[in-house]
């Protein structure tokens, strides 16, 4: 190349749909231009489905820049994700103009302006959605997958667990079926079975959850990785019997025993349990996770979707390398939020625990191209510029609600 080429501004083309990113070449090193401005924010619930209920919605958000970059985001569905999508509406006008790089500066920004509104819950999984987007056309605008940017990956492909939920309504047969055609059909790295029941009727049916701990273990063999998610059923005693019932089992962890509002009482039955104690998929903020670990639990599993996104899980791995504490994300959304997940996932170096992937379901499919999928216990990590998702808008907005 001649010094005069090198000289001139150089052009990296994505595709037709993408915007046309300008390098300016000095001395021989590329940079990127200063900065790459927001056309739009638009906040979208998505229905997959005829007459599903508001939990099986989508709550994503779309960024746009002035250059043609979109980034996609998501929110937990929670209620359909309303509550954080009239978030993003609310200040979506706002960040017409701004530059998309400056995502930390933004996230702080908002966060403080809608502080009084928890900060936990809306806010925070509004600030996600939109976190997970600007990560998105960051990558985009360079050319690089997210786990790049974060730093580089330790591993792209990421063993993870089926998460099989409802069981507290089911019978101990019924509970086998289902965990039975999971793991046949998924083959994956290790098993958690939900329960999903009641949580004003604690301690309802300690005997017949042990029962069903113990059908599952008989099912799959005493040397499978399982793990028991109470979803905040039990009273601190309670919660002691039923652990040391999955002490014996070798259950691996048990997951949320107590309220997750009694920080307290969760630490309490982590320090008494030799089974590891997790918490945190209803911790909103770092500090929220900090208050767990400061109260003796030492797995935590903060979700992409509701607390920060990216930046917000970047922080809490810096968190828990500090403290010695297991970051064991809890994620049950199988498309922007998974797969964000995984970029988050591939960065991290002692990763004890495998992924969580709860939906298997085909009927977000017709919108993704090429979202990942499980094979041999493992996903494989996007490796195309962003998340690597390859969304097809006119999909996504045909099935805005």
């Amino acid at each position: 190349m001649t010094s005069a080429a090198v000289s001139n501004f150089h052009r990296l083309h994505t595709d037709a749909n993408r915007a046309t990113v300008v390098f300016r070449v000095k001395d021989g090193m590329s940079a990127l231009a200063s900065s790459i401005s927001i056309k739009s924010v638009e906040a979208l619930q998505i229905g997959w489905e005829a007459n599903e209920p508001p939990g099986r919605h989508s709550a994503f958000v779309r960024v746009t820049t002035v250059d043609g970059i979109v980034g996609y985001g998501e929110a937990s569905p929670m209620m359909g994700g309303e509550h954080s999508l009239g978030v993003i509406r609310d200040f979506a006008e706002t960040l017409a103009g701004r530059d998309a790089l400056d995502h930390a500066v933004i996230f702080d920004q908002l966060l403080h302006k809608y502080v009084k509104l928890g900060p936990e819950g809306a806010v925070t999984g509004a600030l996600a959605a939109l976190d997970i987007a600007l990560w998105d056309i960051r990558g985009k605008a360079v050319g690089l997958p997210v786990y790049k940017l974060l730093g580089g990956a330790w591993r792209t492909e990421i063993p993870f667990y089926a998460s099989i939920g409802g069981n507290a309504a089911r019978t101990v047969d019924e509970v086998v079926r289902v965990v039975e055609k999971r793991w046949k059909a998924e083959t994956p790295a290790a098993i958690k079975i939900r329960w999903d029941g009641d949580r004003t009727r604690q301690d309802f049916d300690i005997a017949g959850d042990i029962e069903k701990a113990r059908a599952v273990r008989k099912l799959v063999g005493d040397g499978f990785p399982l793990a028991f998610d109470a979803n905040n059923q039990y009273s601190v005693g309670g919660a002691i019997r039923v652990g040391r019932a999955l002490e014996e089992l070798g259950y691996i962890w048990f997951e949320e025993p107590v309220q997750h509002y009694q920080v307290r009482a969760m630490g309490e039955v982590a320090q008494r349990l030799d089974i590891t104690v997790s918490a945190g998929e209803q911790s909103y903020t770092t500090q929220d996770i900090v208050d767990l670990i400061e109260a003796g639990v030492r797995m935590v599993q903060p979700d992409i979707v509701k607390m920060g996104g990216i930046t917000g899980l970047m922080q809490c791995a810096a968190i828990c390398h500090a403290h010695g504490v297991e970051l064991v994300p809890h994620q049950t959304q199988p498309t922007i939020g998974h797969v964000a997940n995984l970029h988050l996932l591939a960065t991290v170096m002692h990763l004890t625990k495998p992924a969580e992937f709860a939906d298997p379901s085909t009927r977000m499919h017709a919108a993704f191209a090429n979202l990942p999928a499980p094979k041999d216990g493992r996903f494989v990590v996007p490796s195309g510029p962003g998340l690597g998702l390859q969304i097809n808008d006119a999909e996504v907005d045909a099935r805005r609600l």
